[in-house]
């Protein structure tokens, strides 16, 4: 059995920026416009579908499919749990898991809306990885009864990408499902953005001839993004990293941070910065949005030359790249319309496919390093300011991350 794609293979949406007056004025007007019509009639009936990988065409066939042949197998997994791997399709199953409380840029809009979106994920899963996938939304945004429910549903899967699953709950619930289950977990909102985010600026740092771990750089957003961008930058050696949420720079001196913004406080903003986004900005190298605020122009022309600024938000990012152009000499976005496009899709298919590919039962930081290794490796001599990390349609990239993913579990392993 199989998921098979129904409708139309590529995303569709409105990707208009919208900024304010003065602002969009000012700027080009590039931008991708689908109707109404034609996107709802692209998810009419659902994304997703079952296809068999052997045909129900005889009596014969119908006979060992089903009843009674099936029952052999059945009584053959009853007295060796091992061989389910072999005769079901659990062991190569991606469960793609929401509650629907952190929905692209629309926020907590419940499972039932989210579905649609959590259907666009196993599609990319089967196009990009070649994994079958089911899309599971959950009605609670209960820690507890969001575990139980993946550890009674164990025998059914794999994998799980959570998706979608608001902060700070979304650290406490992968962690709780990690150590629960024996099987490879990712947050993907959280690491398949940083192995993104880690890919792109290596492609930046190249092509600027610049030593990475001397930037100084400014993240803007700590929920499940940020933090995780500013970790696995951490990990690459990075030092001087600044974070900010809402109420301006995460600092040690705050009484209002949860307990993952203050303990990340305590590895982050080396300077004792205080204040806003004026501060942060003055004079560094890098400028990172995971959140959905703008960030002004004159703010952007505070940065150091030959700057970098990834403006990620969909379906509007932080800064419109045409004007973060003026002052950075690299620009990225999420959105597919502009170049150096950081999308998601250049990671997890190929993490979760190289995972279960080793037998891997965790996704460890040596295999998210390597995954954006390997998508950097994919731009080779196609380096460029407005190319430095491959198209999300490209491929050779899901390999190169399943390959890269899967040494890297085994280096883990031994």
């Amino acid at each position: 059995m199989r998921v098979v794609l129904t409708g139309a293979n590529q995303p569709r949406y409105d990707c208009r920026v919208k900024y304010p007056d003065a602002v969009a004025e000012s700027v080009s007007t590039s931008h991708l416009v689908i109707d109404d019509e034609e996107i709802f009639k692209a998810h009419e009936g659902g994304k997703l579908s079952v296809q068999l990988s052997s045909p129900l065409d005889t009596q014969r066939a119908l006979s060992i499919a089903y009843t009674p042949g099936v029952a052999q197998v059945s009584r053959a997994i009853a007295g060796d749990l091992s061989l389910a791997e072999r005769y079901t399709w659990a062991n190569r199953l991606v469960v793609v898991v929401s509650d629907g409380s952190a929905v692209l840029g629309l926020g907590d809009i419940g499972p039932a809306a989210s579905l649609p979106v959590m259907e666009g994920k196993s599609a990319l899963f089967k196009t990009f990885g070649g994994l079958d996938s089911i899309p599971i939304v959950l009605a609670t945004n209960d820690p507890d009864e969001i575990v139980e429910t993946l550890i009674r549903l164990r025998p059914t899967f794999g994998a799980v990408n959570l998706e979608d699953i608001s902060a700070p709950r979304c650290f406490e619930i992968e962690r709780r499902v990690i150590e629960a289950l024996d099987c490879p977990v990712m947050h993907d909102d959280q690491h398949g953005t940083a192995i993104v985010v880690l890919a792109a600026l290596l492609g930046a740092t190249k092509v600027l001839d610049r030593e990475m771990t001397s930037l100084r750089i400014v993240i803007s957003g700590a929920g499940a993004a940020g933090v995780a961008c500013a970790n696995i930058l951490l990990a690459a050696g990075i030092a001087d990293i600044t974070v900010l949420d809402s109420k301006g720079i995460v600092h040690t001196g705050r009484d209002d941070l949860n307990p993952f913004k203050a303990e990340l406080a305590q590895r982050t903003n080396i300077h004792g910065l205080t204040g806003g986004m004026a501060e942060a900005l003055a004079g560094a190298d890098v400028f990172m949005g995971v959140s959905a605020g703008l960030v002004p122009e004159e703010l952007i022309a505070t940065m150091a030359p030959n700057g970098i600024v990834f403006a990620m938000s969909n379906p509007d990012p932080e800064i419109h790249p045409d004007v973060a152009r003026k002052y950075a000499a690299v620009v990225a976005t999420g959105r597919s319309d502009f170049p150096n496009q950081i999308n998601n899709v250049l990671a997890f298919p190929g993490v979760f496919r190289g995972a279960l590919d080793a037998g891997a039962r965790r996704i460890t930081e040596r295999m998210k390093v390597a995954a954006a290794e390997a998508i950097f490796s994919v731009v080779g001599d196609e380096l460029a300011v407005d190319h430095i990390v491959p198209s999300p349609l490209d491929p050779r990239v899901a390999l190169a991350v399943a390959a890269a993913v899967a040494e890297a579990s085994q280096v883990a392993e031994h």
